[in-house]
């Protein structure tokens, strides 16, 4: 499959487990709420560009990157709210932030690599 050799959807994927473990240290009011909002947000991320890149053409692809990159922004809107509410601290927080910061980036750049 043409999106499993892209970098960005393998830390795509790789972020997802990370938020995965994360969210288990929530609290348990938490499961169907941010954690929930959470996870779907970053496991967004890898979806979109797995389903935009096979057999879809180039604008169709930009597209679904457009679709990811928001997912990423969703995580970033997700992860300050749970910095606030204390479930994170400012380390996992700024580590979680440059990741995602780094990967976002990688796929605006992908997306504006495509013609």
């Amino acid at each position: 499959m043409k999106f499993e050799n892209l970098r960005v959807w393998q830390e795509a994927l790789e972020l997802s487990g990370v938020i995965n473990d994360l969210t288990k240290s929530f609290p348990k009011d938490e499961v169907y709420v941010l954690s929930s909002q959470l996870k779907r947000a970053a496991d967004s991320i890898s979806l979109n560009i797995a389903e935009g890149s096979t057999g879809q053409s180039n604008p169709e692809f930009k597209k679904f990157l457009g679709y990811s990159i928001r997912s990423g922004i969703e995580v970033v809107g997700c992860i300050h709210l749970a910095k606030r509410r204390t479930y994170i601290n400012p380390q996992q927080f700024d580590e979680l932030y440059e990741t995602l910061n780094n990967l976002i980036r990688s796929i605006q750049a992908l997306r504006n690599s495509i013609k």
